[in-house]
């Protein structure tokens, strides 16, 4: 089933079907009508020499700079050439692709005054699967993605180079195999085309649809290591969360209660020991506010996909033409600062956990770093130190880039959000969360069957729901009884915890929230 966009009800899960699965689009009839109005309204306006910015006006700096009517086709071309100056290593191609949907679907709200057949030709790439090249580095998330959208355009008029059918390619060679012909721009398109916050938001909408399946995997790990260290679960009685009701807290809560409901080992109260230090006691605070954080998010991005983000503005309506600001990236700069520092913190206690299993002095009797035999054998020892240094990367990707602000364009553009930053090191602390939680399911199931050597019938008494997980990790990943290239493993886990299969196998047997 096709995505339709009108440029009012996207959904993230939409923009994630495309861009990962590359589901087609198609444009919606109402919105057609309301592009066709807005193209009419802007080609009035060029016909009768009105002083508009970015129709008859140059951009930026240059914005007391008039144009004739002779040359704002050629305004527009040099717009997108002359701003193509992003850096580094290219983005991955669902980024580009929720770019080029997001871009798409924000023109199709009829408020940027560009042609339907341009709009349309940028949809039929997405569907040919024609994704311009589009380095990671060059935008500080002021006039919006400026140098990486003029990427996405240069594309689109049959410039530079592309990704097709995976290869790179020239863009004219991939439009000539798909029976496609580049836009010529007219008035006021390139404009509408690069200025916007889509690239930036494109990254981070990614993040985000991984951060929300990390949330109840970090559930999942913390539960194990419940497990292993005889947690008391009393720590998550309800009455004690809806006394503090932080929705994110009441849910995690929740989750543990279901993931441990049965445990033999991890058990309601424990006459040993009066309560768990506080990265176990404490995770349905620590994770709860992050989920708190990441629900934020969500919402912030649901409205930011169906926002129209160029400049000018126009309304036919109302004959106005407003030169505004909706092209900053502020609100997404600091929604995935705070997603990041969210992720940040699931790492932070995740490793906290890892090392009570492994430090002999604090693992209620389970060997030092998890082995047998140990000296000859050094177990876990440096998974954890794997751990702790993405643990403390995540410190420097944490810090807020929208607290910075460096004055472009001459002073015109004089505080900028520097929100691609935000969305680019918000995957970078994804990517080291998702490691980290992978080590302490590692761990976990490691000291799991280490108790179980040792006499306490610890798998024989797992909850339904950690045994699920168990279970599914010793499908294939079996138990350290000596040394191993401990690398090759840790990847095993890595994989699962990305691709969601140990989720998948736990909430067949426990609904998590």
């Amino acid at each position: 089933m096709a995505v339709i966009i009108n440029g009012r009800d996207l959904t993230i899960e939409e923009v994630i079907r495309v861009c990962r699965n590359y589901e087609k689009v198609e444009i919606a009839d109402d919105a057609k009508e309301a592009i066709n109005k807005a193209r009419a309204y802007v080609e009035k306006k060029v016909a009768d020499k009105a002083v508009v910015y970015g129709l008859t006006t140059g951009f930026g700096k240059f914005a007391n700079v008039s144009i004739s009517t002779e040359e704002t086709a050629q305004l527009q071309k040099n717009l997108i050439m002359s701003h193509t100056c992003s850096l580094g290593n290219n983005y991955e191609t669902k980024y580009v692709r929720a770019a080029m949907l997001l871009r798409a679907n924000s023109l199709a709200h009829g408020n940027s005054g560009i042609r339907l057949s341009t709009v349309q030709t940028l949809v039929d790439m997405l569907n040919a699967g024609i994704h311009p090249l589009v380095p990671e580095k060059g935008s500080v998330g002021a006039s919006g993605d400026l140098a990486p959208l003029s990427c996405i355009a240069l594309g689109l008029i049959g410039m530079g180079k592309v990704e097709y059918k995976g290869e790179i390619v020239d863009a004219q060679k991939a439009f000539d195999a798909e029976g496609l012909t580049p836009v010529e721009l007219a008035s006021k398109e390139g404009l509408a085309l690069n200025n916007g916050t889509q690239m930036l938001t494109a990254v981070g909408l990614n993040t985000l649809w991984d951060a929300v399946n990390l949330m109840k995997i970090a559930d999942i790990a913390g539960a194990m290591t419940g497990e292993a260290l005889h947690a008391v679960r009393k720590a998550y009685d309800p009455k004690t969360h809806l006394l503090r009701p932080h929705q994110g807290q009441i849910d995690c809560a929740a989750n543990m209660r279901a993931l441990l409901e049965g445990s033999g080992n991890a058990t309601w109260t424990n006459p040993n020991k009066v309560q768990d230090p506080y990265s176990q006691r404490c995770i349905p605070q620590v994770h709860g506010a992050c989920r708190d954080a990441i629900n934020y998010v969500w919402k912030a991005v649901s409205i930011e996909i169906n926002s129209v983000t160029d400049n000018p503005i126009v309304f036919p309506d109302e004959d106005e033409a407003i030169s505004g600001g909706n092209f900053h990236g502020e609100p997404m700069a600091m929604a995935f600062d705070f997603l990041k520092m969210a992720l940040a913190e699931l790492a932070d206690i995740s490793e906290r956990r890892q090392d009570r299993m492994l430090n002999g002095a604090m693992s209620e009797g389970l060997p030092t770093f998890l082995v047998k035999n140990g000296g000859l054998n050094n177990g876990y020892m440096i998974a954890q130190y794997c751990a702790a240094s993405m643990v403390s990367e995540n410190k420097i990707y944490a810090h807020p880039s929208v607290v910075d602000s460096i004055p472009t364009s001459a002073n015109q553009e004089d505080i900028v959000s520097m929100g691609a930053t935000s969305a680019r090191t918000a995957a970078m602390v994804l990517d080291n969360a998702q490691k980290v939680l992978g080590i302490e399911l590692s761990t976990a199931a490691q000291a799991i069957w280490l108790r179980q050597e040792l006499g306490d019938p610890v798998i024989d008494n797992l909850a339904p729901g950690t045994r699920a997980a168990y279970d599914f990790i010793r499908q294939t990943i079996p138990p350290v009884e000596e040394d191993i290239i401990m690398h090759d493993q840790l990847v095993q886990f890595d994989e699962m915890v990305k691709n969601n299969s140990i989720l998948e196998a736990v909430e067949k047997v426990v609904e998590l929230i």
